[in-house]
């Protein structure tokens, strides 16, 4: 059974994806207008402006959210089993946006294609990503670690045995690994924003709009194709 911030949660992120959804065309349409010079490069700035405010609107809602009930976004009800297999704590990995340029670089016509600075700049911030991701992995290891520590295993036993003090000593115990719980979170989600950022910043607008339009597409597929393989394993098991 869903509690009160799965079911807010859920009806603001299918809200949030419907609209990214409507995004991908508006992108798809603004990078064929701007390919038949219908349309100017201040133009895609505006539409690159309306993408990077919706994905964070998207962070300042799980962050209201988290602070309320963190371990919901370790197990999101509002996404599909395979959404959830390609999250890396709470969300997308951050060096996977090197993934989709490195397979934009492929297809990108001589017109947009990565000058030689851009190609550096690229490189290093993928070098300082994978390296915060390294660090971010270490210190969720070492929660995962004080989780399965004795005394946490005892406290857990302790609080199904007695109350008074020692359920409010146990009460405690969780209450500071969900803070560093969350503490994990933001950090991971700093460091997909600040790649995220990074990653515009070093491309053209219209080799921005290309990144955003596939980052886009991959997510709004994900949401498909899970949904309905999820739907159909459903329905076979009914």
């Amino acid at each position: 059974m869903r509690n009160r911030i799965e079911e807010k949660f859920l009806e603001f992120y299918e809200g949030w994806i419907f609209q990214l959804e409507q995004y991908l065309h508006q992108l798809i349409v603004a990078h064929n207008n701007y390919t038949n010079n219908t349309m100017s490069e201040m133009e895609l700035r505006g539409m690159i402006s309306k993408l990077t405010t919706h994905h964070k609107a998207y962070y300042t809602a799980k962050w209201a959210a988290i602070g309320e009930d963190v371990l919901a976004f370790f197990g999101p009800v509002w996404l599909n089993p395979l959404e959830r297999s390609c999250f890396w704590l709470t969300g997308w990995k951050p060096s996977m946006a090197f993934r989709i340029v490195d397979r934009l670089r492929k297809s990108w016509r001589p017109t947009v294609v990565l000058e030689e600075a851009q190609v550096k700049k690229l490189e290093e911030l993928r070098v300082k990503t994978r390296f915060d991701e390294e660090k971010i992995e270490r210190e969720m290891e070492r929660y995962q670690v004080a989780m399965a520590d004795r005394k946490m295993v005892e406290l857990a036993k302790l609080g199904c045995h007695i109350g008074g003090e020692s359920a409010v000593v146990v009460e405690a115990a969780v209450k500071g690994l969900a803070m560093a719980l969350e503490k994990m979170v933001k950090v991971a989600d700093c460091a997909r924003l600040k790649t995220l950022k990074g990653i515009l910043d070093i491309l053209s607008p219209p080799q921005c709009v290309e990144f955003l339009a596939a980052a886009a597409a991959f997510q709004v597929q994900l949401r498909r194709l899970g949904n309905a393989r999820h739907h159909v394993t459903h329905s076979y098991g009914s």
